[in-house]
């Protein structure tokens, strides 16, 4: 790897820092619509950057509609001027009314979630008629992955037919999350991917045959995206191919997208004459995959022996090569939540750190 990353200005950066490239990002966005068959076919997951500044780049190219995770991903991409945002989660207890809530402050903005329950579909609609509002719902199917959904069939039938018959809410269609299906050989993930779905589109035509509105489905995450994009009327929620990380690339070698984002670190100290320790600890880079959680650019083959709240040391019989205060680029393992351990990120343009950005949707909570 060349030294594309590397800044001019590194002592302007504290340590450890989460440096962005909007150039990059941009051109990932592209490839994007290319892999979707066209912007109209893309429904990015804001979870992965949590940035109004990417939402706005990400509105630039063309797209409209995004997926999020919390409450306050919905409210940052509403106050941002995103004209369409999912909820793709079923809320519960206060998220209820916040959601309504949302939709009553954000008028402009088409503001919808997910249901898999009667009980939720009920609290929905009233929620929904207090504050004078429409909220879409979709339901969310069950395709195999078994965290959330409810399993294609009769059951699940009757949770969309009350989506479709409740004052205050709307049938939004279909949403289908198969984040179990990954596999490096792309031939055998477009099988599974086709069987897993198969009980999909059979409910899916069941209810279109019963007279049932099915608008829109909202299906995938980044491996399968680009084979659910060639389905008519479907729409795709890859996320992580904004920013790009080396976890994706292992999984999904036939995507071709590039490093947005990058971890900058440094030796703070050496303890021992083979090992260095780096002030990247779980705070500042994901620690919930295996090691390496941060692909180091020049130690790629160094062992990882110690990750701890704010110290990350590794073996390395080239350690008398980084002195303490040593800078180190790395690319992190999973991109997603080591966005959401940053309260700001550093923006990179032509080779230089030229601003901050606040990473606004990381807190639960902004308004609602």
């Amino acid at each position: 790897m060349n030294d594309w990353m590397r800044i001019a200005n590194e002592d302007d950066v504290p340590s450890p820092a989460l440096l962005i490239y909007p150039d990059r990002v941009v051109e990932n966005l592209k490839r994007m619509a290319v892999n979707a068959g066209g912007v109209e076919h893309l429904r990015p997951h804001v979870k992965t950057h949590k940035l109004v500044q990417i939402l706005d780049l990400e509105m630039k190219q063309g797209i409209k509609k995004f997926k999020a995770a919390t409450i306050a991903e919905v409210e940052m991409c509403a106050a941002g001027g995103a004209p369409d945002v999912l909820l793709a989660y079923q809320p519960v207890g206060p998220n209820v009314r916040r959601i309504a809530a949302l939709a009553k402050k954000f008028p402009k903005t088409k503001i919808s979630c997910l249901a898999d329950d009667l009980s939720i579909v009920a609290a929905l609609s009233h929620a929904a008629m207090a504050a004078g509002v429409t909220l879409d719902v979709f339901l969310d199917v069950n395709v195999g992955m078994n965290r959330t959904g409810i399993v294609p069939g009769p059951a699940a039938a009757d949770v969309y037919r009350a989506i479709a018959r409740a004052p205050g809410l709307r049938a939004g269609g279909l949403h289908g999350y198969d984040g179990h299906l990954h596999n490096p050989d792309h031939a055998q993930l477009v099988r599974d991917i086709e069987a897993a779905f198969v009980p999909f589109w059979k409910f899916h035509a069941g209810l279109l045959a019963e007279g049932l509105p099915v608008p829109l489905v909202i299906a995938g995450g980044t491996p399968s995206s680009p084979i659910h994009a060639k389905h008519a009327g479907v729409e795709v929620g890859a996320g992580t191919t904004v920013l790009w990380d080396f976890g994706q690339a292992i999984v999904s070698p036939d995507l071709d997208f590039v490093n947005a984002a990058m971890l900058l670190t440094r030796v703070v100290s050496r303890p021992t004459p083979n090992r260095l320790c780096f002030d990247l600890g779980h705070k500042a880079v994901a620690s919930e995959m295996p090691h390496p959680r941060v692909k180091l650019i020049g130690l790629e083959d160094a062992t990882f022996v110690v990750h701890s709240e704010e110290h990350l040391v590794v073996e390395t019989p080239r350690a008398a090569d980084y002195p303490v205060g040593t800078v180190v680029y790395g690319i992190p393992r999973h991109i997603c939540p080591t966005m959401a351990l940053q309260s700001e990120v550093f923006v990179v343009r032509g080779g230089r750190m030229t601003e901050t950005w606040q990473v606004v949707s990381r807190a639960r909570r902004i308004t609602i």
